[in-house]
């Protein structure tokens, strides 16, 4: 029996995980190769620095600039982590360190129903409901704007952000805590500069998580960003997102033309993003690893 379950073990180990992690990496890659094999052609008939530097998107007159697209991501992306993260990082520390275990597991299953919202419903409210009032509350012209769309998105983004940090904050050894408030140390103070500075890697990978959730979000932006691709730094206007472009315009037009191209050149776009925001992550967080490691080194 003793062989036989170590047969077992060894079968999952080296044939299903490793099979799962290639099979993930070969998904990964075809993804990609279709991109490109859909996308690429674009360029033969469109040049690379005018879909860059350019700064207008308008297809019907042949004009393909990424640049408002992008800059509209990017504030919309801005605003969501500006009003998400605080309140992420304040509910996790809330959750895992002070309240009580009746109210911690009741705020748990109300992360979770919020993370499982539809967002087309966080669209209908920015609709029916905050874009409105903001436009009245700020005596705007249009309450469909980065700003309600960057709310939105922020409450969309902090179940993902609040729970990675709730689970690293959990994850700290009680002794640490002990430790501290042994020499002395407040409740807050414990909090704040033990262990929250030792679930750090923990937090920044819930912050890298809800960028991506913000980043790729389509429904939402779609609805209440207004639509106007134009380069902005103010939240207050209306802006178009990458993939509230993509998701807009891919069902209009015809499958092989130039349009349809950049359409896929636009995806690539947001897939060179969303892989350089998770190795950006992995860089820090490992960063943040070593320093630890080289304190408690030190330490010892």
């Amino acid at each position: 029996m003793l062989r036989r379950g170590k047969l077992v073990e060894l079968a999952i180990e080296k044939v299903l995980i490793r099979t799962a992690g290639y099979l993930a990496v070969v998904i990964l890659f075809l993804i990609l190769l279709f991109i490109l094999r859909e996308g690429a052609p674009f360029f033969t008939s469109y040049r690379l620095d005018e879909f860059i530097l350019r700064a207008d998107w308008y297809p019907l007159s042949g004009r393909y600039g990424m640049l408002p697209l992008l800059s509209g991501s990017l504030l919309v992306t801005a605003v969501a982590l500006i009003f998400s993260v605080p309140m992420a990082i304040c509910s996790a520390i809330f959750i895992s360190e002070i309240a009580p275990p009746v109210l911690r597991n009741l705020l748990k299953v109300l992360l979770e129903i919020l993370a499982s919202v539809p967002s087309v419903v966080f669209g209908f409210i920015g609709i029916v409901l905050l874009g409105p009032w903001l436009q009245q509350l700020l005596g705007i012209r249009t309450g469909m704007n980065a700003l309600t769309a960057g709310i939105l998105l922020a409450f969309m983004a902090l179940p993902t952000i609040a729970s990675v940090a709730e689970e690293a904050l959990q994850a700290v050894p009680r002794s640490l805590r002990e430790a501290s408030l042994a020499l002395g140390a407040s409740r807050m103070q414990t909090i704040l500069k033990v262990t929250v500075p030792a679930a750090s890697t923990g937090i920044i990978a819930g912050i890298m998580l809800g960028v991506g959730r913000a980043i790729g979000e389509t429904m939402t932006v779609m609805m209440v960003a207004g639509g106007s691709p134009q380069i902005t730094l103010s939240p207050l206007e209306p802006v178009r997102t990458i993939t509230g472009t993509i998701a807009a315009e891919m069902g209009e037009v015809v499958m092989g033309d130039q349009h349809y191209r950049a359409l896929f050149m636009l995806g690539l776009l947001l897939f060179l993003i969303t892989l350089g925001i998770n190795t950006l992550s992995g860089v820090i967080i490992d960063r943040i690893r070593r320093r630890q490691g080289g304190r408690g080194g030190q330490g010892t």
